[in-house]
């Protein structure tokens, strides 16, 4: 009986020392220091929606594919944060850091904006064909004047960035590259 118990104590502490994978948790962190030069809307604020995504819901998962038809989340591998708030902060940050405008707040704001900035994720991707490994941003932005409810313009930004790697690591750099050229190219769009 004793030489079972030592048995039973020495299986219960080998299923505690099996080490799994550990989860990987990454950010977005695209330049968003873009300096704006135009006084367009200097006295003006401006509220940044939630974005929204018709494709798919936004979660911390991270998504790739290996053909056009199907398309998987990264196991061990997630964003730190809802896709979603992610991409918010980032537009609130950019857009903050250009100077562009008065104030920029986020959508559960109570402040009365005189701008609102809407968004819509079309593809947020790590695609893998073959050799080829990209990361794949693709958003619309409009700008509604809120008083009177009408889009002041909108416009579609794709971006398609070669990955170092294909796994997790080179999607999340190559993405942020693609934020950074996200971020300078909505500021340049707003300035005119």
């Amino acid at each position: 009986m004793k030489y079972i118990l030592w048995i039973l104590i020495f299986l219960s502490l080998q299923g505690c020392s099996i080490k799994e994978s550990s989860m990987k948790v990454y950010t977005l962190d695209g330049n968003t220091d873009f300096k704006a030069y135009s006084n367009r809307f200097k006295n003006k604020i401006i509220k940044v929606s939630y974005p929204q995504s018709l494709k798919e819901k936004m979660s911390q998962n991270m998504q790739f594919s290996y053909s056009d038809l199907e398309q998987g989340s990264y196991q061990n591998s997630e964003w730190s944060n809802n896709l979603g708030q992610l991409l918010q902060g980032i537009f609130i940050q950019t857009l903050q850091q250009s100077g562009l405008f008065k104030g920029v707040t986020s959508y559960t704001s109570i402040m009365q904006e005189d701008y609102r900035l809407e968004s819509t994720v079309f593809d947020f991707s790590h695609r893998v064909r073959g050799s080829a490994s990209h990361a794949f941003v693709t958003v619309q932005f409009s700008l509604i004047e809120t008083d009177s409810g009408k889009m002041v313009k909108s416009k579609l930004f794709n971006y398609a960035v070669p990955t170092t790697t294909t796994d997790a690591n080179g999607y999340v750099n190559a993405t942020n590259i693609a934020i950074s050229r996200l971020n300078r190219d909505l500021i340049a769009w707003l300035e005119f």
